[in-house]
C-alpha cells in the first residue's frame, strides 16, 4: 500500500544529510549554496536533488559504457521510488538508519543512494568519491553501497559496516575469500541503469542471486536472462547475461553472451575461465579472443602489467584443453569506463588484437 502511495515529491521527516533534518522546501534552499560553494562532488549531489524534486516526471542518467557507447536515458522518477522501497523492504532498512554515500551522484547508483535516503529516512552523510572511502571515517554506518575497488581498499574498516551492497562489476573469489570474515552483512547486486540500479542480490558467500520484490525472472532460447520488473521498468528487458535458472526468482551468472569465444567449434564464456584463474593470478587480467585462420578464434590472456609476469605452467593445469590461452598479452594500464569497470574492448584495441 506504501509504494502506491509514496511519490517522489515526498522527503521523508527523518531524513538527514551530513546531520541536518532536510525537507523539501529546505533542500532547495541549500542546494543553490551548496552549488554556488560546494565541493565538485556536492555540487552533483544538489544538482540531482534539485532535478529530482522539480516538476518533469522522470531524470535523466547515463549508462555506464560497459557494452556499448554511454548514452543518456530517462527514467521516470516512480520507478526510482519503487526500486528504493524494494531495497529497503529487501534488506531491512529503517527510517533513521545511518549511511554512507561514497559513490558519484553522476550515475544510477550514486542517484539511488540519495533517493533511498529521502524515500526511507535515512541519515545519510556524503563523501567525496575515491578507493579508499572509509579512510578518514570513525563513524559506524547501518548501509553503505561501494564498487569492488573500494571494497578491496576498505576491508580493514568493513567492521564499521552493519549492512553493504557491491555493485557496478563482479565481485572476483579472490575478494570474496578476503570478506569471508567480515562481520558485515554483505550482498552483491546484479542490475543496469535501464531497470533502475539492481533487480536481484545474492550472500557474497552464495552463488545464486535473489530476485528483489516484484521481479521475475525467465530466460530465452540463448540461455540468456530476462528480466519482468513492471514496478521499475515499462517493458520486459532481455539481457545478455548468461544465466541458470533456478526458478523465476533466482538465479546463477555464468557471464556475457557478447563476450562468448567459438575456438574450434567450441563455444565457452570467458567468464568461467576467469573464474578458474582468479586465485591464480594477482594482477587483473581478462580473457579475450584473437581472430586465428584455423580456429576461428583463439584465446588471449590479457594482463594489467608494465612487466611480464613469471606464470608458471601450473597456473593453467586445471584449465580444459581448449580453455588454455594461445597468446598472453601485458598492459601497463586497462581501459576504463567513467566508473571504473574494464572496457574490454577499447583495451584489445589499444594492443591491436581487435
Amino acid at each position: 500500500m506504501l509504494q502506491k502511495t509514496l511519490t517522489y515529491k515526498n522527503v521523508h521527516n527523518r531524513f538527514k544529510f551530513n546531520g541536518v533534518h532536510l525537507n523539501f522546501k529546505q533542500i532547495k534552499r541549500v542546494a543553490v549554496s551548496y552549488i554556488k560553494e560546494g565541493d565538485e562532488y556536492e555540487k552533483v549531489i544538489f544538482k540531482f536533488l534539485l532535478n529530482w524534486l522539480d516538476e518533469k516526471p522522470y531524470i535523466e542518467v547515463q549508462t555506464s559504457g560497459t557494452t556499448g557507447k554511454p548514452k543518456i536515458i530517462k527514467i521516470e522518477k516512480q520507478f526510482v521510488v519503487a526500486s528504493a522501497l524494494s531495497t529497503g523492504d529487501f534488506l531491512n532498512l529503517k527510517p533513521g538508519d545511518s549511511a554512507l554515500l561514497c559513490l558519484s551522484a553522476d550515475y544510477i547508483a550514486g542517484k539511488l543512494m540519495l533517493v533511498r535516503a529521502l524515500i526511507l529516512g535515512l541519515e545519510l552523510d556524503a563523501v567525496e568519491p575515491s578507493s579508499t572511502p572509509l579512510k578518514s571515517i570513525t563513524k559506524n554506518y547501518d548501509f553503505v553501497a561501494m564498487v569492488p575497488m573500494q571494497v578491496e581498499d576498505s576491508i580493514a574498516q568493513l567492521h564499521q559496516i552493519k549492512t553493504l551492497i557491491i555493485g557496478g562489476a563482479q565481485v572476483n573469489s579472490v575478494l570474496i575469500d578476503k570478506l569471508k570474515n567480515a562481520t558485515t552483512t554483505i550482498f552483491e547486486t546484479y542490475g543496469m541503469t535501464e531497470t533502475v540500479s539492481h533487480v536481484a542480490m545474492k550472500r557474497i558467500e552464495n552463488n545464486c542471486f535473489e530476485a528483489l520484490p516484484n521481479v521475475v525472472f525467465s530466460i530465452d532460447d540463448r540461455n540468456c536472462l530476462i528480466v519482468d520488473a513492471p514496478k521499475v521498468a515499462k517493458k520486459t528487458i532481455i539481457t545478455n547475461d548468461l544465466v541458470e535458472l533456478i526458478s523465476d526468482k533466482k538465479f546463477i551468472w555464468k557471464g556475457r553472451f557478447d563476450n562468448i569465444i567459438n575456438s574450434g567449434g567450441i563455444k565457452f564464456s570467458p567468464e568461467e575461465i576467469e573464474l578458474k584463474l582468479q586465485e591464480k593470478i594477482k594482477n587483473r587480467f581478462f580473457i579475450g579472443s584473437q581472430e586465428d585462420k584455423k580456429l576461428g578464434q583463439k584465446v588471449i590472456l590479457v594482463i594489467e602489467s608494465a612487466i611480464e609476469l613469471n606464470l608458471e605452467a601450473k597456473t593453467f593445469e586445471h584449465l580444459l584443453k581448449y580453455e588454455v590461452p594461445k597468446q598472453i598479452y601485458y598492459i601497463e594500464n586497462f581501459i576504463e569506463t567513467k566508473t571504473n569497470k574494464i572496457n574490454r574492448i577499447e583495451t584489445l584495441k589499444k594492443i591491436k588484437v581487435v
